[in-house]
């Protein structure tokens, strides 16, 4: 047994410096824009190996058999759902669907703001509920693609949107891994959340549109897009508070789906906004500019069904690869569990970070049947034969499929491996104590630790594990509320995952941009920072000032 090591200088200040070390390298190397994300990802990889070897006393053995685990976890369930969604984009544009869907969405709106709100936001929202882990960003990110937006506009927009939603991403998942390890009432942590995040779902949509169209282009379509929040921030607040934190996403989002479309028969703003120009970014200012000339030709009924069905059967297959039964029904047969022989139970975390020693579990659970990836592919192959193509270009489409998205894999499968790695050594530990060290101004470091987490590990759900027990013990040693403090872990993660490489990388490949994750970084780096320190105060609200502690949840 090895048991973690937390401060391996002696010194809180040094340890914490060495244990960011992997993580300010891998983003330094990204934002750079110099070197290939994959090459970048392989690169800290190797840093994490040495500084959790020589720095942080993990045994060789154990660092090399952590990173290998994290390669295979960062394809099965990750890159199997980024490589499923890209083959379905992929049929609906052999096919022709994919263009008609855009001229569809286009007969609700040509305003490319809106168009924002509807797809980016509001449908996005809708696939974080269903399915999660990248499933959004890809799809999201693909269809603005398809619309004629820059590459850059396509992913970062599709980014800051799918933000607001994430704290009940796939079915609840994050909130269902915070309840295991902090022992909180899901329910309770669910409403707690509930009462975070309801503001936000307010902001981002301005954001967003503020990000795109500047202040002046915003200010033109406000009504818009205060329905759009309003009309997704109750509900989220109503069936996480009133029902369960299972459903909050697909309800909301089909809510504000709906009220959005309803809102624009009676209202249309003044000035169409046409062009797909990000502000300040792409092509040229004057093509950047409001028009009012552009039209799109009205589609038929039958035509638009036709673009919409592939999705609709993807949202099917999805909500029902989402909810507890069926992986009840399946994982028993269809699951195969390899316990790590080296590796698992055989690392102790040790205090501060937990009560009392508890070994580190190191299991790959190869749940090849309930994978959201694996529902994604069933859901593609059933499209494309109802689209009519034969098994031979099912096939073909699929082999060209897995030679786009193979650099994209090795790059998650690194980046998993890093987070892994970092957790199954005590660096993340590390990086958490330091935040946990602040005393009265925790409320708003605490949330910090949570958006860190997501940025570490690219998923809300792997920070929440990561850090609730720390969240629930730091608070209670200060006199918070526990679940104020893990619901905040969540709620300031969501903000991280538009940072998180394995998202951008996830963006990349669905608008087909290769090789530019630094620009992607460097555009949304600021909105995540700003979004994660405002979460932060709210909460700080919320710990300390009347009338925000009385929405405390004790």
């Amino acid at each position: 047994m090895w048991n973690q090591v937390y401060n391996p200088f002696g010194n809180a200040a040094l340890s914490t410096i060495a244990a960011a070390i992997p993580v300010i390298t891998l983003l330094a190397l990204i934002a750079s824009g110099k070197v290939k994300a994959h090459i970048a990802a392989i690169t800290a990889l190797i840093v994490a190996n040495l500084i959790a070897i020589f720095v942080f006393t993990m045994p060789a053995n154990l660092s090399i058999r952590a990173s290998i685990l994290g390669v295979v976890i960062g394809f099965f369930p990750i890159g199997w759902i980024v490589l499923n969604v890209i083959f379905m984009y992929q049929l609906t544009l052999a096919s022709g669907r994919f263009e008609t869907l855009q001229r569809a969405i286009g007969s609700v709106t040509t305003d490319r703001r809106i168009q924002i709100l509807l797809i980016a936001f509001s449908f996005g929202a809708f696939f974080e509920g269903a399915s999660g882990f990248g499933t959004p960003v890809a799809i999201t990110g693909a269809i603005l693609i398809g619309l004629g937006f820059s590459p850059l506009a396509a992913s970062g927009l599709s980014l800051i949107a799918n933000t607001a939603p994430v704290a009940y991403g796939a079915l609840g998942t994050p909130i269902q891994g915070l309840a295991s390890v902090t022992g909180l009432d899901p329910y309770l942590l669910g409403a707690m959340v509930g009462r975070q995040l309801p503001i936000f779902s307010l902001i981002v949509p301005f954001w967003v549109i503020w990000a795109f169209a500047g202040w002046k282009g915003m200010k033109e379509v406000w009504p818009a897009i205060l329905v759009t929040g309003v009309s997704f921030a109750i509900p989220q607040f109503l069936i996480s508070n009133y029902i369960n934190p299972w459903i909050v996403d697909i309800g909301a989002s089909l809510v504000s789906m709906g009220c959005l479309i309803l809102f624009l028969r009676v209202w249309q703003p003044k000035t169409l906004w046409t062009s797909p120009a990000l502000r300040g970014h792409d092509i040229s200012a004057d093509l950047a500019k409001p028009d009012k000339s552009t039209t799109l030709p009205k589609l038929t009924r039958a035509e638009v069904w036709s673009s919409v069905l592939p999705w609709i059967i993807v949202c099917a297959v999805l909500l029902i690869w989402g909810t507890g039964w069926f992986k009840a029904a399946v994982n028993p047969i269809f699951t195969w569990n390899y316990a790590v022989p080296e590796l698992h139970n055989m690392i102790n975390k040790v205090a501060p970070i937990v009560a009392k020693p508890t070994p580190e579990a190191a299991v790959f659970s190869f749940q090849y049947m309930s994978f959201t990836g694996t529902g994604m592919l069933i859901a593609a192959i059933i499209s494309g034969f109802v689209m009519g193509f034969s098994p031979a270009r099912i096939i073909a489409v699929y082999g060209n499929t897995i030679r786009i998205c193979a650099v994209s894999l090795i790059t998650i499968s690194a980046m998993l491996a890093i987070g892994t790695l970092t957790r199954l050594s005590g660096i993340d530990a590390t990086l958490g104590l330091a935040f946990a060290a602040t005393g009265v101004l925790y409320p708003f470091f605490g949330t910090l630790l949570g958006w860190l987490g997501v940025a570490l590990t690219g998923s809300d759900t792997a920070s929440n594990v990561l850090f609730g027990n720390l969240q629930k013990i730091t608070s209670e040693q200060l006199g918070l509320s526990p679940i104020l403090m893990s619901a905040a872990n969540s709620s300031g993660g969501v903000m991280g995952k538009m940072i998180d490489a394995q998202s951008i990388v996830v963006a990349s490949t669905a608008t087909n941009w290769y090789g530019h994750e630094g620009s992607i970084l460097r555009f949304v780096f600021k909105h995540s920072i700003a979004l994660a320190c405002l979460v932060g105060l709210f909460v700080m609200l919320q710990a300390y000032v009347y009338p925000f502690t009385a929405m405390v949840l004790k």
